[in-house]
């Protein structure tokens, strides 16, 4: 019962710190983690390519859509071909 409580507290202790520190960089954790490792401009990218279109949204900016690629290229590569590989390696052992 004791543990228990104690346990709360520094959970509690840590979340509060957390959200504090999270306040500060204008929620930027939180939001990278709520949208799966997506960036603010990604985000809105994303939206501008669903109702502009590829095309229109080259047109409008090739550097800030090669960028969109490419952060998309860098995270997906992440999340579905490095972690899986290093979570397979690391429990195969």
């Amino acid at each position: 019962m004791l543990w228990s409580k104690s346990m709360n507290t520094v959970l509690l202790s840590l979340k509060e710190s957390f959200l504090a520190f999270d306040r500060k960089v204008d929620g930027s954790i939180s939001f990278f983690i709520k949208h799966y490792g997506k960036s603010r401009f990604m985000v809105a990218m994303s939206k501008k390519s669903q109702y502009l279109g590829i095309e229109k949204l080259w047109e409008k900016g090739p550097k800030a859509f090669v960028y969109f690629f490419l952060f998309y290229l860098v995270r997906d590569a992440i999340l579905y071909i490095i972690l899986p590989i290093f979570f397979t390696r690391v429990s195969s052992h």
